[in-house]
């Protein structure tokens, strides 16, 4: 730790296990649909390693394939999960439990508009800003109430967490699409650098299922 800085807060933001539907290529949105086998075992083998950060709090999306996820690691280290329904993915309206194809085929004139940009005209979906400005909210009043040196591990479904932590960060909506999205049982790392009176939250890892590590780099900033 570098003269004048102290131990900062760091956030695990975790997606689900796989579902028959992942696998399928259905579109899962707000639906709830369940951890296939292979999913459980996923949740299980992340919540191993995720365990030896002992985290000091568990938040989940309430749709199951989240809960579940978030339970496996509650199993490991005893710490309670939270649900909350503003982790919920990103709702998709009419085109959930359809294949990307099917959704061409069914709404052609609304997916070119989703196409070129616009998100609105699919009856019952939300926009990609919408659900990243809610879990961005949610975030933001996680970490408020997070003790310096803490993990929080927030578990939750992935196009609702690869927009949240981009709002969270305030990285302007135009770049989103820059960044791929994250994998079943893969996770995110935000950690803060703090220093006397200054702090700032950073993107420490993207997509990954290895743990985080100390950067001993030339170009490790203050």
């Amino acid at each position: 730790m570098k003269p004048g800085s102290t131990m900062g807060r760091r956030v695990i933001l975790w997606r689900h296990g796989r579902t028959e539907w992942n696998v399928a290529g259905r579109v899962q949105g707000q639906t709830d649909i369940a951890l296939d086998e292979v999913g459980r075992q996923q949740a299980a083998e992340a919540a191993a390693r995720l365990a030896s950060l002992s985290p000091a709090r568990i938040v989940s999306s309430d749709l199951s394939r989240a809960a579940d996820t978030a339970r496996a690691l509650s199993d490991r280290t005893g710490v309670p999960v939270e649900t909350d329904p503003r982790l919920r993915e990103l709702a998709f309206g009419a085109r959930e439990g359809l294949t990307w194809r099917e959704s061409w085929e069914r709404f052609p004139t609304q997916m070119q508009a989703w196409a070129d940009g616009d998100e609105t005209q699919i009856e019952g979906a939300e926009t990609h800003a919408q659900a990243g400005a809610r879990l961005a909210a949610a975030l933001r009043e996680y970490v408020d109430e997070l003790p310096l040196g803490e993990t929080l591990v927030v578990v939750a479904h992935g196009a609702v967490l690869r927009t949240g932590i981009l709002e969270f960060l305030g990285i302007p909506e135009s770049s989103w699409r820059q960044f791929g999205g994250l994998s079943n049982c893969h996770w995110s790392v935000l950690e803060e650098a703090r220093y006397q009176d200054w702090s700032q939250w950073r993107l420490s890892e993207w997509n990954t299922g290895s743990l985080p590590e100390p950067v001993m780099s030339d170009d490790e900033t203050e």
